[in-house]
């Protein structure tokens, strides 16, 4: 039990940042019904995006001030990337049956991967990513470390401004409407197609901040990262109900809490020695998902985002 309050920040820690991501796959999927499996790419080249500005930077330059240059540099990168995908992979199968968006979403993942692979100097290798000067801090008895303190301040930020961004502008009833019903929103004069780019954009841009907060808790980046990172965001969004905005958020922290929880006390059970320890956090991951998903299929909270208008 001494060792509860670290399990927990180490949870939320890890669920701040499934949760992040998750955000781009709900969004997406409830306004068009389509499952972004190259969303976790997204996230990957928005770490990429960051480095690199970090790396332009002159020698000496302050980490707490190039933070917040490296977040836009990664989210012109995730933004760029996921807009860019949307008009020219995704668009054009709008109207096309669910399995080819889908299948199009798994080469896109396969074929982002290998430009990275093949073009980003070095990236056959992981790449050593900038951390923060100074020892861990004590937060109400868990020891955190400084650059996790990122993902802990800018998860909340970021689900308090895209609420308000859904319920009190313009755009986000757009979006609500459209994710509603598409076709009345067009004929009330919304511009489906700039709100469609638009859950693609914030979805991004969420990615590429999620992909700061892994580098300065890692060390590093990789043209790997993405899809395991991606894969249990997916999950997240699932666990806490596709197409829900603060479900994929709940998700996120459920499934990083269950996995930490999971990694520090399963191997302590009697008989349960071989089942502990990191290397079997990811089943006890997809084990939480599909108890969930058995006892309640529509997920945590089970409402899109549009039925809230």
């Amino acid at each position: 039990m001494n060792e509860l309050p670290q399990q927990l920040a180490n949870g939320l820690i890890l669920g701040a940042m499934y949760g992040l991501i998750a955000i781009g796959y709900t969004m997406v999927y409830g306004i068009v019904q389509l499952i972004n499996f190259a969303h976790g790419e997204i996230f990957m080249v928005g770490g990429f995006g960051a480095l690199t500005v970090y790396l332009w930077m002159p020698d000496g330059f302050a980490l707490g001030a190039a933070v917040p240059l490296m977040i836009l540099g990664g989210i012109v990168v995730s933004v760029a990337v996921a807009t860019a995908a949307e008009r020219f992979a995704y668009r054009p199968l709008r109207g096309a049956p669910r399995l080819a968006p889908l299948i199009t979403a798994i080469g896109l993942s396969i074929v982002l991967q290998q430009i990275v692979w093949m073009w980003y100097p070095d990236a056959k290798k992981d790449h050593p990513f900038p951390q923060f000067e100074g020892g861990p801090i004590d937060v109400f008895g868990a020891s955190v470390q400084r650059g996790d303190l990122f993902v802990l301040i800018a998860a909340p930020l970021c689900m308090f401004a895209l609420g308000l961004f859904v319920t009190k502008t313009r755009s986000g009833r757009g979006m609500q409407a459209t994710a509603q019903d598409p076709d009345t929103a067009k004929l009330m004069g919304v511009n489906t197609d700039r709100i469609i780019v638009m859950a693609f954009a914030i979805g991004a841009a969420f990615a590429a901040i999620a992909a700061v907060a892994y580098g300065l808790k890692n060390g590093q980046v990789g043209f790997r990262m993405g899809f395991l990172m991606g894969l249990k965001a997916f999950t997240a969004a699932v666990l806490g109900g596709i197409g829900n905005i603060y479900g994929a958020m709940l998700g996120g922290i459920v499934l990083g809490v269950a996995e930490s929880l999971a990694t520090g006390y399963i191997g302590d059970i009697p008989g349960m020695d071989l089942f502990g320890g990191g290397a079997w956090k990811d089943v006890w991951a997809f084990t939480l998902l599909i108890l969930v998903l058995l006892f309640r299929p529509q997920g945590l909270l089970g409402e899109r985002v549009a039925d809230r208008a």
